[in-house]
């Protein structure tokens, strides 16, 4: 039995859509533990681009147990058309179950309209939300007066709550923010037409799992965004309204932190980030025009252009501190190639100190500071074709060494393109191998 996490390192985007693909073939159960449909996975089997938002990416896999869990919040007209999406191009395996918690939280209409309402309001100092009613949704949460994936199973109890909380929301939108209000009859018609839909999946997802792990199956927990938008951890306000970090596994998914036994991050060969917040290894240059557009950086979920930067490795020790990281998945090394020089950055110069090991929670400071970097030489070869660590650039090879040192962190595992099969497997925590 081997229960692995797997987490993004740096603002998101890093590919793990791809990962637990590729890991999922070895796991019995897939979880999805935070997050909404703000987050994009992408997939590209065969050459065939596929992108969730919901359901976790391990559900193109036969004879699997998907499940959505408690940590996420849930438009159900997103995931039903995921679900719809799937069955009309046959991606949705015979065999595989899909599960969603009944403890989940319920995206609402208002929640989308107070999201976009708040960031049009705020003007210059949005903070680049994508408008999708996440963090009102996590704020009701937190309020008490959220709605769960339960409440669809008892409609009275679900109009009432619909109900108390539209005449709150409508105050805000139309005195507040000066908007149209809601309309609650509307969403109760809409929502009760999803109910009778979603019923077959909403099950105690916990239990499940706990099922599962008595039986020695090996389970894959999936979050989302990246470490840095952790609503703790991360460069805050500039961040995501959950915990991305992998300690939110257990509480998003219902299970006992004794039964992690390794932790995956994903880290891209270089840095992207989309929405505001200071940005340290950021190119405004020619070289960051070039990573954007050799790698098709733009958002999977919103379409908005990432701004690029060379790798930042005080981002990621950070992130190996807060989440316990026993090896690194590394993605879009392919991208670097054809680069004369590249560059990692080892600390940040903030006035006389030199800061290497945790990330400024004070923004004004960090926004101060200035790349301490590491200068390489790098490598014109195509390695998109190759399949041995070995079989790599010597210059390659040195880049991937580097990484390495500077963390601390073993590399697991290095994707050479956006297919399946451009992957350099070095080591598979789930068969512990």
């Amino acid at each position: 039995m081997a229960n692995v996490v797997i987490i993004g390192t740096q603002w998101g985007d890093e590919g793990k859509g791809k990962i637990v693909d590729l890991y999922s073939q070895d796991a019995h159960v897939i979880a999805r533990f935070q997050g909404g449909n703000n987050a994009g996975h992408t997939l590209v089997v065969k050459g065939v681009q596929t992108i969730l938002h919901i359901i976790p990416s391990g559900i193109l896999h036969d004879g699997k147990i998907c499940i959505v869990g408690n940590g996420v919040v849930v438009d159900p007209r997103i995931l039903l058309q995921e679900i719809d999406q799937l069955k009309e191009r046959e991606l949705l395996p015979p065999k595989t179950k899909l599960y969603v918690s009944e403890d989940a939280h319920l995206i609402m209409p208002y929640h989308c309209r107070i999201d976009s309402a708040r960031e049009a309001k705020k003007g210059a100092g949005k903070i680049g939300t994508t408008g999708r009613g996440i963090g009102p949704a996590y704020e009701d949460k937190a309020g008490r007066c959220g709605i769960r994936m339960v409440d669809l199973l008892d409609l009275e109890t679900f109009r009432e709550r619909l109900f108390r909380n539209v005449e709150e929301k409508n105050f805000l939108l139309t005195q507040f923010f000066k908007e149209d209000p809601v309309d609650g009859e509307a969403i109760f018609k809409e929502y009760s037409e999803f109910a009778v839909r979603l019923k077959p999946y909403i099950a105690n997802t916990s239990l499940i799992i706990d099922e599962e792990l008595k039986k020695g199956r090996r389970i894959l927990f999936e979050g989302a965004q990246g470490s840095h938008l952790d609503i703790d951890h991360g460069t805050y306000p500039f961040v995501t309204s959950s915990s991305t970090v992998a300690g939110s596994a257990c509480c998003g998914s219902g299970f006992g932190p004794t039964q992690i036994h390794s932790v995956v991050g994903i880290i891209k060969a270089y840095t992207t980030r989309v929405g505001g917040g200071p940005f340290v290894t950021e190119l405004t240059d020619e070289i960051g025009d070039r990573i954007q557009k050799v790698g098709h950086e733009y958002g999977a979920t919103t379409g908005r252009r990432r701004r690029c930067g060379w790798l930042d490795m005080v981002m990621i020790r950070q992130s190996v501190r807060l989440s316990g990281i026993s090896g690194f998945a590394l993605t879009k090394l392919d991208v670097l190639s054809g680069i004369d020089k590249i560059r990692i950055c080892t600390g940040y110069k903030y006035k006389d100190e030199i800061i290497k090991d945790a990330v400024p929670s004070d923004l004004k400071i960090l926004a101060q500071c200035e790349p301490v970097y590491e200068e390489l030489d790098g490598w014109t070869e195509d390695i998109t074709t190759t399949r041995e660590l070995a079989s790599l650039p010597a210059n390659t090879r040195k880049y991937l060494d580097r990484i390495s040192q500077l963390s601390g962190v073993e590399i697991y595992l290095v994707s050479v393109g956006s297919g399946r099969e451009e992957t350099i497997v070095l080591k598979n925590p789930l068969r512990g191998v």
